[in-house]
């Protein structure tokens, strides 16, 4: 008897670095994915690629299973409204958007939560565009993805193609968990690193400064090379966040600064100290691996508290698998 292929038909809309590598990644794992992109001169260089782009959305929607959305913040639901009108109900819908909240809550304005799980792939580059996509982009990286409670099957099958194709480590949160803590970990520094270089480049010293720009100058103020507009709508998008902990880094700041006007260095050194500290626990985290099953049919109250639970006190999952009856999670998570 002939072999009948189960993978799912995935379709990529908007296709610059982040939905491009999403894409390019999917085509040397799966026989059947499409690309479209509202850019003519994108959709010709897909092609160019080796990829199937239609040039009518409709075209790259038509029997998909699972459709990845990764165009600006800001046309995402209006997009997700189109997409989702566009395939049928079982077919699977997820962003990669910086941002959560917004988008999960006109999803479920629109009675999307079914079939829609807001995602967040934490990786990129300063560049942009189609050209600048690469496959293994999301080796290794976290993927936050949303899940809710009558979404539970969709986000099995996210989970599952994310560790599988892109090796990524899934970290299931909810939408407000998530504004919260890459407010923190990916807005405010973007926040700093404009104020960094925009002070350099207003001082009466700044060829001088740049003449002297070493590597702390060139880390601090990497991801000011990222698109200002995707910059701009991420920040207004999250704005809310991005002010409360951007409270959080002025008290500590405001700390540092008065233990220099106090000539207090046993406080500055105490302040670094605790710094440090978390900067060798980003590099050196050391964590458990565990397995939790759950009925795969019924009640997922349980399955969807434990998932939330996990993401929120900094683990991940590394494995999904879902069999006749029951779902086996593989997660990691900070050692007690």
């Amino acid at each position: 008897m002939e072999s009948v292929d189960r993978r799912p038909r995935v379709a990529v809309v908007g296709t610059g670095l982040i939905g491009g590598s999403i894409l390019l990644r999917l085509r040397e794992a799966y026989p059947d994915v499409v690309g479209w992109d509202p850019d003519a001169a994108t959709r010709a260089a897909g092609r160019d690629r080796g990829v199937r782009f239609p040039d009518e959305l409709a075209d790259a929607l038509r029997d998909r299973d699972v459709v990845f959305l990764a165009g600006p913040l800001a046309s995402l639901p209006e997009t997700l409204r189109t997409v989702a009108s566009q395939t049928g109900d079982h077919c699977v819908v997820t962003d990669v958007g910086s941002t959560k909240g917004a988008v999960a809550r006109f999803a479920a304005e629109q009675g999307l939560t079914g079939r829609f799980v807001p995602g967040h792939p934490m990786a990129g580059t300063e560049r942009s565009g189609l050209t600048a996509a690469v496959p293994g982009l999301f080796d290794g990286a976290a993927w936050v993805l949303c899940p809710s409670l009558d979404g539970i099957g969709p986000f099995r099958l996210l989970a599952d193609l994310l560790v599988a194709v892109f090796a990524a480590r899934v970290v299931p949160m909810s939408p407000t968990a998530h504004d919260s803590v890459v407010a923190l970990s990916s807005h405010v520094p973007h926040l700093l690193a404009g104020s960094l270089a925009g002070a350099a480049a207003e001082v009466p010293t700044r060829e001088a400064v740049l003449g002297l720009a070493a590597g702390s100058f060139r880390d601090g103020t990497r991801v000011v090379g990222t698109p200002v507009e995707r910059i701009a709508d991420m920040l207004f998008q999250n704005r809310d966040q991005v002010l409360d902990q951007l409270g959080q880094v002025r008290l500590v700041l405001d700390e540092l600064v008065d233990a220099l006007r106090r000539d207090d260095p046993n406080a500055l050194v105490e302040r670094y100290r605790q710094a440090q500290e978390l900067r060798r626990t980003l590099f050196d985290r050391r964590l458990d691996e565990h397995r939790r099953e759950f009925p795969a049919g019924g009640d997922h109250a349980a399955e969807l508290a434990y998932l939330l639970e996990l993401g929120s006190a900094g683990g991940h999952l590394a494995g999904c698998h879902v069999g006749a009856d029951v779902v086996t999670y593989l997660a990691r998570r900070p050692a007690a």
